[in-house]
């Protein structure tokens, strides 16, 4: 088993709310809500360690969205009062529409404050003083989806007159966030990017060709805002990438392969490793993991969030040694496919469902790896 993340039985970060907590949410604010957030981690963070997950998260339960909660606290950015994002998920019932408030850039990008310190603190310390030596992680948005979200309309031509100091002070505000986190103690870090999983489907990058992008070559742009963000990341601390096509209650965005993006992606993305979503048929097959250069880590989600019904073992482990023959099986780790509850609304099935499918990955991955 690996003593460093990411780890061999992993996950990527958001859990399903407790119910108590969906109604503390309802009907608490301020001091008491946090209470009860700062109550609904522990157990949380007790039930990974008992698992034998090596790593733990706050489930991202003061969040109300993996990514938009965080996006708008850089500065800079903004709420729009009157427009929202709408994206189209879908699922085998039909389709259901996520629609946030849209998002402008009215003013230079910065960090303000780290964001999530506070949330991070507290996971920290609450890992800390259970001594069970499990690594805390944090998950926050990659830069590409400040971008991917609002597109060019979304940036003031009169902030930024010129798109290549948007993308600079956009990196230079990542890689500030990431050494301040670091000096936090943070050592696991993930970058959470479903752009770069979009980008693999022809009418992602239709949509945002219409909208005035090269979205033939728009990875490689955000690749290399990502690259710059890590450029001074702390020494000791390991970065992670996770990429899928949508999550939002149990439905889906997009689909394809990682071809379109997997040897640039895999071959020139600075990161220690990728979470990848393979639960299904909508994610292609191995063969882009060929590109996947010696000491970077795979994880293979292979076990679906979206439902609650259990994957057999065998079948994990007949597909793990499928991906082992186009990288070797010491680079690949085991995951679900997605966080069980992206958004505060959280995919459809129970806590019990939800550990179960935890507890098989560590089974799974002991079994493997030993």
């Amino acid at each position: 088993m690996r003593t460093s993340p990411p780890f061999r039985a992993d996950h990527v970060g958001s859990l399903l709310r407790p119910p108590a907590l969906l109604r503390a949410r309802e009907t608490l604010t301020g001091d008491a809500l946090r209470e009860a957030e700062d109550e609904a981690i522990r157990e949380v963070v007790r039930r990974q360690e008992e698992i034998g997950l090596q790593s733990a998260t706050d489930g991202e339960f003061r969040r109300a969205s993996w990514h938009m909660d965080f996006i708008y606290r850089l500065g800079g950015i903004g709420q729009a009062t009157d427009e929202h994002i709408t994206v189209r998920f879908h699922n085998e019932q039909g389709d259901i529409e996520f629609t946030p408030a849209a998002l402008r850039v009215h003013e230079r990008i910065r960090l303000n404050e780290p964001i999530f310190a506070d949330d991070f603190t507290f996971l920290r310390d609450t890992v800390t003083s259970r001594g069970s030596g499990v690594v805390p992680k944090l998950t926050i948005p990659s830069p590409s989806m400040v971008h991917y979200r609002g597109g060019p309309a979304a940036i003031d031509p009169a902030v930024y007159p010129d798109v290549e100091e948007f993308w600079r002070d956009l990196s230079a505000a990542y890689a500030e966030q990431v050494r301040r986190i670091g000096a936090l103690g943070c050592t696991y870090l993930q970058f959470d990017d479903t752009s770069l999983a979009y980008l693999n489907d022809p009418a992602q990058r239709a949509e945002l060709s219409s909208r005035g992008d090269d979205a033939e070559h728009m990875h490689l742009r955000y690749i290399r805002q990502i690259n710059a963000a890590l450029a001074a990341k702390p020494a000791g601390m390991t970065i992670t990438t996770h990429m899928c096509r949508g999550n939002f209650r149990s439905s889906w965005a997009a689909s394809g392969g990682y071809d379109h993006v997997a040897e640039a992606l895999f071959g020139e993305l600075k990161v220690d490793g990728f979470f990848l979503e393979y639960d299904d048929e909508r994610s292609g097959g191995f063969e882009p993991l060929r590109f996947v250069p010696p000491g970077k880590m795979v994880v293979l989600g292979l076990v679906t969030t979206k439902r609650g019904e259990l994957e057999s073992k065998d079948t994990l482990k007949r597909r793990i040694d499928e991906a082992a023959k186009f990288v070797d099986l010491d680079q690949i780790c085991l995951s679900p496919q997605c966080g069980f509850s992206s958004t505060v609304e959280g995919n459809q099935l129970t806590a019990d469902e939800q550990f179960a499918k935890l507890r098989l990955i560590v089974e799974t991955a002991q079994e493997v790896w030993g």
